[in-house]
C-alpha cells in the first residue's frame, strides 16, 4: 500500500471515529482533498486510492491540473477567493465553487454557466467569527443572500462554507445554527444539504457540530511547498 493510500485510509478512519462519537452516519460526511500546490501526479495517485473530489485554491494552477487529469473522473471544487474577472473559467470548468460571498459573483457564475452543463454547485462563504483576514459575507447578511442567490438559474446553492480561526469550536456551532436558520430562505430547500467546514486539525470538532464536508490537505498530501505555487 502506498503512502497516499495509507494517508487517505487514516483520514477516513478519523472521519468514521468522529461520526461515531457524534452519533452520526459516516456516509453523511464527504472528504474533499485539498490539493493546492501539489503536482498532478500526486492527485493521480490519490485518485487511484479512491478519492474523487479535489479542492483547489489557485485558478491557474487548477486549470493546468484539470487539463492534465482530463482522463480521470474528478469532481473539481474551487475553494479559494472568487475574483470577478475569474468567474467565467470557474463557471465553465468546476463542479463546485465554495467561496461565493457576494450577489454579483453568484450572478456572474449563473450567467456564465453553459446551459448544457449541470447546474453549478455553490456554497455561500460566511465570515463566521469576524476575522479581518478572511473573506466571506457577514452572518447577518446570509439570509438575504441565500434568498436571492437561490433563485438564480444554472446554480444550485448547496449550503455554507466557513473557515474559522484555529481553536474556535464555538464558530462551528455558530455556523451550524446559521445553516439551520437560513434554510427557510432558500427557494429550493431540498438543495440545502452542505455545511463545508473542518480541516486536518479540527475535523472532529467540525463533524461534531454538523459538518457535511471536511476540506483536508496536509493530512492527505503532507506539508505544502508554496514555492511551487502557480
Amino acid at each position: 500500500m502506498n503512502t497516499l493510500q495509507q494517508a487517505r485510509d487514516q483520514v477516513l478512519c478519523q472521519i468514521r471515529q468522529a461520526c461515531a462519537q457524534a452519533g452520526r452516519d459516516a456516509q453523511t460526511v464527504q472528504l474533499l482533498a485539498v490539493s493546492k500546490t501539489h503536482p498532478s501526479e500526486m492527485l493521480r495517485e490519490m485518485h487511484a486510492a479512491g478519492q474523487r473530489a479535489f479542492g483547489e485554491n489557485y485558478l491557474q494552477e487548477a486549470l493546468e491540473k484539470i487539463e492534465a487529469l482530463a482522463d480521470l473522473n474528478i469532481e473539481w471544487h474551487f475553494i479559494g477567493h472568487v475574483q470577478r474577472n475569474k468567474t467565467k473559467q470557474l463557471a465553465e470548468k468546476f463542479a463546485w465553487v465554495h467561496g461565493v460571498d457576494r450577489l454579483i459573483i453568484a450572478e456572474r457564475l449563473s450567467s456564465q454557466r453553459d446551459v448544457s452543463q449541470e447546474p453549478l454547485n455553490i456554497c455561500l462563504q460566511v465570515n463566521i467569527d469576524a476575522q479581518d483576514s478572511k473573506d466571506g459575507c457577514q452572518p447577518a447578511d446570509a439570509a438575504e443572500l441565500v434568498a436571492r442567490i437561490s433563485q438564480l438559474p444554472h446554480l444550485r446553492l448547496r449550503g455554507l462554507m466557513v473557515i474559522p480561526a484555529p481553536n474556535n469550536p464555538q464558530a462551528f456551532a455558530d455556523a451550524r445554527q446559521l445553516f439551520d436558520l437560513v434554510k427557510d430562505q432558500h427557494a429550493h430547500p431540498e438543495d440545502w444539504d452542505t455545511l463545508s467546514m473542518g480541516m486536518s486539525g479540527d475535523m472532529a470538532e467540525a463533524i461534531a457540530a454538523g459538518s457535511t464536508m471536511v476540506r483536508v490537505g496536509t493530512a492527505l498530501f503532507g506539508v505544502r511547498d508554496y514555492s511551487k505555487q502557480a
